[in-house]
């Protein structure tokens, strides 16, 4: 009878181990939300934030949100004062936006955690254009910032899996159709 070959469990976990890893490098190929860019300014001596992001969703989400799953996007923000050492978080901000579809008006409903604001929409593609947008966001008191400083502004937007129903959130961390975020984009601060 021929020896059967028997491979190390130590080999056998490092093809596993690079199998992922390249399944998750294309999955991240295409990126599911893109901040397409971001601008500061001025007014009244409080810094704002206009911003631009794209979301394209994974068809596991569009199908649990056209199926009365809410899905809970949140914008992180941060801003950052530049030094050689380590970088200082000056603020650190959350915006929540949640997103549902209301199957009997068959509308898309936005909703901002942050105020309580709630719109209506006829599409997906409209309530994710305005969810998209950020406009004259507050950031931080022109007084905190010290004269002769760097500064700069992170923002990234991804989707709250811990905000999904407990029964799907075992596969949504597991699956990369649910791991929707983009990258952290980094502006100056302007002065």
């Amino acid at each position: 009878m021929p020896e059967r070959k028997s491979y190390s469990p130590w080999l056998l976990a490092l093809l596993l181990g690079l199998a992922a890893l390249i399944h998750l490098q294309s999955a991240h190929a295409e990126q599911a939300f893109v901040v397409k860019y971001i601008e500061t300014n001025l007014d009244k001596d409080v810094y704002q934030l206009n911003a631009r992001i794209d979301f394209r969703f994974s068809d596991a989400a569009l199908n649990a949100l056209e199926n009365g799953v809410p899905l809970l996007i949140l914008y992180d923000i941060q801003v950052k004062q530049e030094r050689w050492y380590w970088n200082k978080t000056l603020a650190d901000l959350e915006q929540g936006y949640l997103l549902l579809y209301h199957a009997l008006s068959e509308k898309f409903i936005l909703q901002n955690l942050n105020s309580g604001a709630q719109e209506h929409f006829s599409s997906l593609d409209a309530a994710l254009d305005n969810l998209g947008r950020i406009s004259h966001l507050p950031l931080i008191d022109a007084k905190l910032l010290e004269p002769g400083s760097t500064y700069f502004v992170r923002l990234r937007a991804q989707l709250d899996i811990e905000s999904l129903p407990a029964p799907m959130r075992p596969l949504a961390y597991i699956s990369s159709e649910w791991n929707l975020e983009s990258d952290w984009y980094r502006w100056p601060l302007n002065r």
